[in-house]
């Protein structure tokens, strides 16, 4: 039997297309998910995903934890902020949530998928002066393929948008220094799987330099070499094949994100 969701709202499938709807679900299954592995931080980080064929993207509602989400409580919103589609008039999202994601939106119609997470590791290596350091398979999936923007505060000022694209360009994942870890993917799918893997690479690396010893950094040809077999253009594309089991997991243990 359908579980009822946390909080009750009104469903949005009959006001939204087939499109938009898998969207939504697919949306709120990656917050939960996020949330699963450790990678949330209350409701102070943000996914969006881009609606098939339109310039509205989805995020989260403001105030509610990502074990919350649901495919209706997503909201709708255009590239300059005004919200063009939500279930209950008092869902609103964070101003920087707005900021970072419209940016890259706005900059790479490529992109379906955009996660922002402050998670330990992640802004650990955001505070160090080498950053993301190839010293593990994970890590060397990012080689040649990471981008890495400054800090400027709190991103509420909308002139760092064109910065932040700027400073990602055509990567995949950039580390806000000071800040966390952003990603950038053509899908929902893809984007979970890239995210927990540049997380993974953070913590191997906060791991290992706490040894206190010399760390083992393999050669310019054997990264070069591991960031290329990784290139979802050498493999198959990322998060496909395990997602079906990732929505299993969740109907085990939190369902109700498809209401």
């Amino acid at each position: 039997m359908p579980v009822a969701p946390i909080i009750e709202l009104p469903s949005m499938q009959d006001q939204v297309s087939p499109a938009e709807w898998q969207t939504r679900v697919d949306l709120a299954a990656c917050y939960r998910l996020v949330e699963m592995v450790g990678m949330a931080d209350m409701v102070n980080s943000h996914i969006s995903a881009r609606i098939p064929d339109t310039e509205h993207f989805l995020i989260n509602p403001y105030g509610w934890l990502f074990d919350e989400i649901t495919a209706s409580s997503l909201v709708k919103i255009d590239l300059d902020g005004n919200i063009v589609g939500r279930a209950r008039d008092d869902l609103g999202i964070n101003p920087a949530g707005f900021v970072v994601h419209s940016a890259v939106h706005a900059a790479r119609p490529d992109v379906g998928c955009v996660i922002h997470t402050h998670t330990r590791a992640g802004c650990a290596v955001a505070s160090l002066k080498c950053g993301l350091l190839p010293i593990s398979q994970k890590a060397m999936r990012f080689y040649g393929h990471i981008g890495y923007h400054p800090y400027e505060s709190v991103v509420v000022n909308l002139d760092e948008r064109k910065r932040l694209a700027e400073h990602l360009g055509d990567k995949e994942a950039m580390i806000l220094l000071n800040h966390g870890l952003l990603t950038a993917n053509r899908t929902i799918q893809e984007g979970f799987n890239t995210h927990l893997a540049l997380n993974r690479a953070c913590e191997f690396q906060v791991d290992a330099m706490a040894c206190g010893t010399e760390l083992v950094i393999p050669s310019d040809e054997v990264k070069e070499r591991t960031a290329h077999l990784f290139r979802p253009e050498t493999r198959r594309p990322y998060g496909i094949l395990e997602w079906p089991a990732l929505l299993r997991l969740l109907e085990r243990r939190n369902p109700g994100y498809d209401a």
